[in-house]
């Protein structure tokens, strides 16, 4: 499954915000040497109970608009997890 996200690096907390079907994702670390790209990884890791390694940036690397491909959910449970 992919998911389009917007990301908000170094924010004051990290948090993942869903409104419909947008995804805003706010993450502490700074987006230089991709430590604002592992720190989504991770989060979105960690809130939708999947190994890191089946979270990917397909696009999007060097910009806050990203493409994620998530490996062993699906869209409805993914959307789920990321608003509870």
């Amino acid at each position: 499954m992919e998911l389009d996200i917007r990301v908000q690096p170094r924010a004051s907390r990290n948090a993942i915000e869903v409104d419909g079907e947008r995804v805003t994702v706010r993450v502490t670390a700074a987006p230089e040497g991709g430590k604002a790209n592992d720190a989504i990884v991770a989060l979105l890791a960690k809130r939708l109970r999947v190994p890191k390694r089946g979270v990917l940036i397909v696009r999007g690397h060097k910009s806050r608009d990203k493409r994620i491909r998530i490996d062993g959910i699906s869209a409805a449970d993914a959307i789920g997890r990321l608003q509870a």
